[in-house]
């Protein structure tokens, strides 16, 4: 028998943009969340621990990697569109403490409505801003803060600085991690000066990214994985190899050179990541 065609629901005006859900021909209840076009978030509602986007499987890995297999993590979720890692871990580490900060109220409604989570106490989702988030979080009250922001397809300037890592720094438990993705193009300038931002606070750092970006052969998303401590290179090295869409994990003293002589980054003269080169995503990032 052959598969129903759904019915996109129609674009919807948001704080930040236009957004439209389009259904994924190959799963049933599965959509991609977009935004001016972008792609933001794709969530399937049969199986949250489907993960489409590659860069979302990089830091699903992460996470993985982060306590034993099912041990609940406390989490603290910079971005939420369309929640697709709080699901993924409501999943794999049931009673999980998470708190969803996302700044676009229509955007989360939106989501609410047509793509609605599980209740769970212990997943909150909050109107707000990312940086304000951490600032008045409690000392040592998170074991990941996950960040994935964009303003369009950029990360916001107060993001990325050696100040706002620092109060990531402040918010973590002494074992908790920044997950954090970006993106940038040749010659990652911004990336080389955002990760120096990162390693002069967290220096057990590594970053997750596809060889084609760290030749700077493309543009594409970076994902950072930064502790006080290093994370389990290793494993994360064997994920990355064995993905649908292999990756390379550059650690110690290949991420040394290529962050080489790059200043970080102070919140007087931040600056927000690069815009993707234009027609660089079809749809959208």
């Amino acid at each position: 028998m052959g598969r129903t065609r759904r019915t996109a629901p129609p674009a919807v005006q948001v704080d930040t943009g236009t957004a439209r859900l389009v259904p994924d021909p190959d799963r049933r209840r599965a959509y991609t969340l977009l935004l001016d076009g972008t792609q933001q978030s794709h969530v399937d509602l049969d199986d949250p621990t489907h993960l489409e986007f590659e860069y979302v499987r990089r830091i699903a890995a992460a996470i993985d990697l982060a306590a034993p297999a099912g041990a609940p993590l406390r989490v603290l979720h910079l971005g939420g569109g369309g929640l697709t890692l709080p699901r993924y871990l409501a999943a794999t580490r049931p009673g999980s403490s998470q708190r969803v900060v996302e700044i676009d109220a229509a955007l989360t409604e939106l989501v609410r409505r047509e793509l609605p989570w599980p209740a769970d106490r212990n997943l909150r989702v909050r109107v707000g801003d990312a940086r304000s988030a951490v600032e008045q979080a409690r000392t040592d009250s998170y074991d990941l803060v996950i960040a994935d922001v964009f303003a369009g397809a950029r990360t916001p300037a107060r993001l990325t600085s050696v100040e706002f890592v620092t109060e990531v720094a402040r918010v973590l438990a002494p074992g908790g991690q920044l997950l954090s993705n970006v993106a940038d193009g040749p010659p990652l300038g911004w990336a080389r000066q955002h990760l120096a931002s990162v390693r002069q606070v967290l220096p057990g750092i590594c970053l997750i990214a596809d060889a084609a970006v760290l030749r700077q052969r493309r543009y594409g998303n970076l994902v950072v994985v930064a502790g006080r401590a290093a994370p389990d290179v290793g494993e994360l090295t064997r994920r990355a190899a064995g993905d649908w869409f292999p990756s390379r994990v550059l650690h110690t003293a290949a991420l040394d050179r290529l962050i080489g002589t790059a200043s970080p980054i102070a919140d007087a003269t931040a600056q927000p990541s690069p815009p993707p080169p234009d027609g660089i995503f079809p749809g959208g990032r």
